[in-house]
């Protein structure tokens, strides 16, 4: 899906958080003919969107007035928790035929316990829709979202949400979208690794998509990133901060079933020392930079 005719039932949507992705699902929706309310702690960064038709509102709780669907898209769980059930925040104002959308990428745990207190402060259901695709693939309706929740809260998010998402599949129970989310980024911070390694060998990275397509290892991710990093190509993918606290939301869940991964650990240390080196906002990308260094 690229364009977006307009559907037969357009609806009131919140977003809270009007980063990166959350400007571009708001610009997708908008193009789709959604009724768009929008707060974020930036509200310049809302002014091309108001230019549209979308409403500025001054409190994550006024955007979620009389909204049939609220969209949460920020960085952490404590940022979550104080925009749902803080002051001002979104369970003052939704009503219990709503449904919270949560597009953060946050741990498990915290999801079940926020989905929980939502669920009994105002009967609100509560979906995990972490994503993958990035903003280009957002504006195109093109999302892979990992969905977690009541079957039927899932089901109703999906009457937006395919607006949104080429692939959009429930993963099971509240956090389950979450702990895929974090499947997916290991799968995608070891092949990162996997494309320094490949250069450490004398190998040409810029070859492999190449190489190994059709094979076991293939994958979108091989496809699109290793001839990035191979190019030094360090236009946005993800920032170090963000992949840095996805691995420690794996390696939390994975001590928390008893579980030994070496090779999360290791890549922990890799992006942590790049971190601690005051690179968090620097792209993943920047892993090859360091290499060169």
């Amino acid at each position: 899906m690229t364009s977006c005719e307009k559907p037969q039932l357009t609806f009131r949507v919140a977003i809270i958080g009007v980063g990166m992705m959350g400007t571009a699902i708001a610009q997708r929706f908008i193009d789709c003919g959604h009724h768009l309310s929008l707060y974020t702690r930036s509200p310049e960064k809302l002014l091309p969107l108001v230019a549209q038709g979308a409403r500025a509102a001054e409190s994550a709780a006024d955007a979620a007035r009389g909204c049939d669907f609220v969209i949460t898209c920020v960085n952490t769980a404590d940022i979550v928790r104080s925009v749902v059930l803080g002051p001002g925040g979104v369970a003052e104002a939704m009503a219990p035929d709503a449904v919270l959308i949560d597009m953060s990428s946050i741990d498990p745990a915290s999801t079940r316990q926020l989905a929980q207190a939502l669920r009994e402060r105002c009967q609100v259901a509560w979906v995990d829709a972490p994503l993958s695709g990035g903003a280009a693939k957002a504006e195109k309706g093109q999302l892979t979202v990992m969905a977690g929740g009541d079957a039927d809260a899932v089901e109703r998010a999906h009457a937006l949400m395919q607006d949104l998402c080429a692939n959009y599949t429930r993963m099971g129970p509240s956090g389950a979208g979450q702990t895929t989310k974090l499947v997916n980024q290991v799968l995608c911070a070891l092949g990162f690794q996997a494309v320094r390694l490949a250069e450490m060998g004398g190998v040409d990275a810029g070859a492999l998509a190449v190489a190994l397509r059709g094979g076991r290892a293939d994958s979108n991710f091989l496809q699109e990133f290793a001839p990035q990093m191979a190019a030094r190509n360090y236009l946005p993918t993800g920032s170090l901060n963000n992949m840095l606290k996805d691995l420690n939301g794996v390696q939390s869940v994975a001590h928390s079933a008893g579980l030994t991964l070496p090779l999360i650990t290791t890549a922990r240390q890799v992006y942590g020392t790049l971190v601690d080196a005051g690179l968090g906002t620097a792209q993943v990308a920047e892993l090859m930079r360091q290499f060169d260094e």
